[in-house]
């Protein structure tokens, strides 16, 4: 990035933090102008997407044009760890704790959550539909039947890993265990293709659902909550970053207008909302719920 757009980006982050001085909570109320706010985030928010929904809501709201950066949590909080981007928004929890530790971020806000299911074949040849996920998944491996997994460090994969650890296996190198290195919506369809088992949000499922033919097998085990959290990244280590249009954009999610967008988001297509608005929930309470 050339030394005269670093500094039209510290100018336009300036006056816009002087715009929004003294405005308490939603700072985006006074549609302050900026040239741009890079969001950092996860393919399940675009996939399932809510990505689209909340950026439209918010670039209506303030006048903001957002540009985002799409990949697994893993990237991003890498990136965001560079400074490339104004603000994140993930689902891995461990790690952003610990990204928050080493300095990157102002602030970890809690904004909504989904869940985790397992889908597979309608002839469910593992015969794990209905178990909790750790069952489900000794299952599959007893049974050596097919399970295609992510495999790039995603939140979704991280989360899978974990309850492959909780389940007291290490699927790595198994013939019947199979890496994509891909999003969500290819290792379902490869999943489809291989008439394997997937792990998966279910959002980003409900959105390809018709045209998978695979049905949820595995759903509603506490242990499968999917939570996402906002974190603007912090000017004082990457003073190039956006901050004052970053922290709106946070303060915008969090919002009531903000969480009313999150929770309509599926209602009309699905029946049933995608997302749960979660700003005035701790993460403990959410996985309690």
């Amino acid at each position: 990035m050339s030394t005269a757009l670093n500094l039209s980006r510290r100018m336009a982050a300036s006056l816009m933090v002087l715009a929004l001085a003294g405005l308490p909570g939603l700072a985006v109320g006074q549609s302050p102008t900026s040239n741009e706010l890079v969001v950092l985030t996860t393919t399940t928010t675009q996939d399932s997407g809510i990505l689209k929904h909340i950026t439209d809501g918010f670039e209506g709201k303030t006048g903001i044009k957002v540009k985002t950066i799409v990949a697994g949590s893993g990237d991003i909080l890498k990136q965001g760890a560079r400074g490339e981007g104004d603000v994140l928004l993930t689902h891995s929890p461990a790690a952003e704790k610990e990204w928050m530790k080493q300095g990157h971020g102002l602030s970890r806000r809690l904004v909504m959550y989904n869940d985790f299911v397992v889908i597979g074949p309608v002839e469910d040849p593992a015969g794990v539909k209905g178990l909790s996920a750790s069952d489900a998944l000794k299952r599959i491996a007893e049974k050596k039947s097919v399970f295609v997994s992510r495999g790039d460090q995603s939140g979704t994969h991280v989360r899978e890993l974990a309850m492959w650890k909780r389940a007291g296996i290490d699927p790595k190198g198994q013939s019947w265990y199979r890496e994509t290195g891909q999003g969500q919506g290819l290792t379902m369809e490869v999943a489809m293709q291989q008439h394997g088992y997937a792990f998966t949000d279910r959002g980003t499922y409900l959105v390809h659902a018709k045209r998978l033919g695979l049905p949820i097998l595995v759903e509603g085990d506490p242990a499968l909550f999917n939570i996402y959290h906002v974190m603007p990244v912090d000017p004082a280590k990457f003073p190039k970053v956006n901050a004052a249009a970053g922290k709106a954009f946070a303060d915008y999610l969090v919002s009531p207008e903000g969480q009313q967008r999150i929770g309509e988001f599926g209602k009309a297509q699905y029946g049933r909302s995608l997302f749960q608005p979660a700003s005035d929930k701790t993460e403990e309470q959410v996985l309690v719920n």
